[in-house]
C-alpha cells in the first residue's frame, strides 16, 4: 500500500457519478488517487467531494441531501490543473 500522507487530497474520499466527456472515469480515478484521494463507488457522510457528470442519478441526490461538495467535470479539471496534474 502506497503512502498518501502529504499529498493534497490525502484523507479525502471522492465519488464519480454520471459520465465524463473529457476523460474516462478510470483516468479521473487514477488522477485523483495520484493526489492521495480515495475514490469510492458510494456516497456517504464521509464523502468529501462528488464529481457529477451528465446522467448522474441517486448518488447526486444523496450528495445534495448530505450537503456535500459537488463538482462538475470542468471544476474537476480546474482543480486537477491547480494541483499540478496534467488533464490532456
Amino acid at each position: 500500500k502506497k503512502t498518501v500522507e502529504g499529498l493534497p487530497l490525502a484523507g479525502q474520499t471522492w465519488v464519480l457519478t454520471g459520465s465524463l466527456e473529457r476523460m474516462s472515469r478510470d483516468v479521473a480515478k487514477e488522477k485523483l488517487e495520484s493526489l492521495g484521494a480515495k475514490v469510492s463507488g458510494s456516497v456517504s457522510a464521509k464523502t468529501h467531494t462528488v464529481v457529477a457528470g451528465p446522467g448522474a442519478g441517486s448518488k447526486l441526490t444523496k450528495a445534495n441531501e448530505l450537503g456535500l461538495t459537488v463538482l462538475d467535470e470542468d471544476a474537476l479539471l480546474k482543480r486537477l490543473t491547480e494541483l499540478g496534474v496534467a488533464v490532456d
